[in-house]
């Protein structure tokens, strides 16, 4: 960590977005901005930099809404299980070649549960960084949050610029297409050259983000648009 005051002689941000909202970002109470202590990112690490987003935009939305952990829970149960297995095959008291049926069925285990994780990762997870709890006091323009809980997703392509976080429905059914809401910013907003990360800005912008969403002011899907 490197603190930094924050200033306002930076540059006009560069923003694209889905939809046409040019509103001034609000400010968010509780945030003295000549106090803040500034995260330093090395900037041509691109892995860290969606890692401070991704935390910041979970960050964001968490000060709205609960947090929803009963499918991270069930991961780290398999996760806990592979460690396990691995222990078992690592320090079971009998000696070798005695051991040898004991240490394929541990390794058999640590490999499927490993692959059981990878497998959520890669086709069920794929970009989503945060689960909500449905919103107790949902608001009259979209009621459906009271049901459903939300899926925060986020994406920053290789050797990209821009950043995009995606909110919608984390619905039951699979099949079901979730309205959602879709917001992309050239990362330079939120990084100057020294690699300094404004927090604050990036909570500016998901609040918006996340007010349009209970608006129901939803973007068309990409299908659509094509």
């Amino acid at each position: 960590m490197a603190k930094k005051k924050s200033n306002s002689s930076t540059s006009e941000p560069e923003e694209r977005s889905t939809a046409s909202s040019n509103d001034e970002a609000p400010t968010i109470p509780g945030y003295v901005e000549d106090e803040l202590e500034l995260l330093q990112v090395d900037l041509g690490d691109m892995v860290k930099m969606k890692q401070v987003l991704d935390e910041a935009v979970v960050l964001a939305v968490n000060q709205h809404v609960e947090e929803e952990h009963s499918w991270d829970n069930w991961k780290l149960l398999i996760m806990f299980a592979a460690c396990v297995a691995a222990c078992v095959a690592q320090f079971v008291p009998i000696p070798f070649p005695e051991s040898r049926p004991i240490l394929g069925i541990c390794g058999a285990l640590y490999f499927i549960l490993s692959g059981i994780l990878q497998f959520i990762t890669t086709f069920i997870d794929k970009d989503a960084i945060l689960l909500t709890k449905p919103l107790e006091n949902a608001p009259k323009t979209n009621a459906d949050m009271a049901k459903y809980g939300m899926r925060i997703r986020s994406q920053l392509p290789r050797f990209s610029e821009w950043y995009t976080v995606i909110v919608q429905f984390q619905l039951d059914d699979k099949n079901a297409v979730s309205p959602y809401v879709e917001q992309t910013w050239s990362v330079g907003q939120f990084f100057d050259k020294e690699g300094y990360f404004d927090e604050v800005g990036l909570a500016q912008r998901v609040d918006q983000l996340l007010e349009r969403f209970k608006a129901g002011k939803f973007d068309e899907p990409k299908s659509k648009k094509d």
